[in-house]
């Protein structure tokens, strides 16, 4: 009997070092330590008339739209998607109340050097020169360890929001997936995904106030592994997307609404026609607390991904070879910056 490798266990082939996972004790911090100093950004897009499109679920047309997003912009705003907006506000509320424990508590369930899940730094810290303001809580499957961790007699709210919290969005992702694969005349019993269950992780994100937020990074640009990835931003805007001849262009927070970005598997699978699009996280002005919870979707862990043949237009030749998902998950791991570089044909 063959037993199906997890995402967690192919992380856990690329430890981290306690450094790159520990975050800093925001609470204790006056000033932003040269650490976690960035250069001031200046290549904003100076076009206030570009937005993010706007696809509600319900709009006859929203295959169409969707398609016409993913290949022009990599990235939309879902509204009348399914979720109701008291899960929202709950899994919002429990991300408030797990990062506004001391630090000594949240500590507890620190993330292990192998380890996937837990609290710690980004896990895109090691690949970059200066540490960002941000500390995030990733879950895998069950939050139920970590969260006793944190909560040895009261984790039971935690553990039902987050689990009602995965299952929607699971049935979101898989609907979402289908209308983009549908606009591409591409159905999934087309595709060899039948090989396990689809690789998904859920990232709770916590900004705190920054005393000088033009001196430092939330989240730095990266493009995403995932297939596609679906965030909950609340009310705060801090989420930016670099649009090529633009420059980067914030997701302006639509009450409600979903931010749906296309990652690298996604842009494989299109031969480069739908981009894998470079995100950020800024710190906003006003100094409040911000939190998003970000719903990474991928596909089975085995699954071969190589661009689909029937996409490719007439004289058009593969851009990338075929590889596992683990595989491509391993070379993103060593070289994060230009993994699509290492499958170029």
């Amino acid at each position: 009997m063959t037993t199906t490798t997890t995402l967690a266990q192919v992380y856990s082939e690329h430890p981290i070092q306690l450094r790159d996972i520990i975050p800093l004790d925001f609470n204790s911090i006056r000033s932003v330590p040269d650490s976690h100093v960035w250069p001031i950004s200046d290549d904003f897009s100076s076009d206030h008339q570009l937005l993010v499109p706007i696809i509600d679920l319900k709009d006859p047309n929203a295959v169409k739209l969707a398609g016409h997003a993913c290949e022009t912009w990599g990235a939309f705003q879902v509204i009348n998607h399914g979720i109701h907006l008291n899960l929202l506000e709950e899994v919002e509320s429990e991300a408030r109340r797990l990062f506004s424990l001391p630090t000594q508590t949240k500590m507890k369930a620190l993330r292990e050097p192998a380890g996937a899940t837990g609290y710690g730094q980004a896990r895109i810290s090691p690949f970059f020169p200066n540490y960002m303001w941000h500390e995030g809580f990733t879950i895998m499957d069950s939050p139920t360890d970590h969260a006793r961790a944190l909560w040895p007699t009261d984790s039971a709210r935690f553990c039902d929001v987050i689990e009602r919290y995965q299952k929607q969005m699971k049935v979101l992702a898989e609907k979402l997936t289908d209308l983009i694969l549908e606009s591409l005349a591409i159905f999934r019993e087309d595709l060899n995904w039948d090989v396990g269950s689809p690789s998904t992780a859920l990232q709770l994100n916590s900004y705190p106030p920054c005393p000088n937020p033009n001196r430092a990074m939330g989240l730095a640009p990266h493009t995403d592994t995932s297939f596609l990835t679906i965030l909950h931003q609340g009310s705060t805007s801090g989420l930016q997307i670099f649009k090529q001849g633009a420059g980067w262009i914030s997701v302006l927070p639509v009450s409600g609404a979903l931010a749906v970005n296309v990652g690298d598997l996604l842009h494989i699978l299109t031969n480069a026609r739908f981009p894998s699009v470079l995100h950020r996280a800024v710190l906003n002005q006003e100094g409040s607390h911000r939190l998003s919870v970000a719903y990474f979707y991928g596909l089975p862990i085995d699954c071969r991904v190589s661009p689909l043949l029937k996409l490719l237009d007439s004289g058009e030749s593969p851009r990338y070879r075929p590889v596992t998902v683990k595989e491509y998950v391993d070379i993103k791991s060593k070289n994060f910056k230009e993994p699509l570089t290492s499958i170029r044909i």
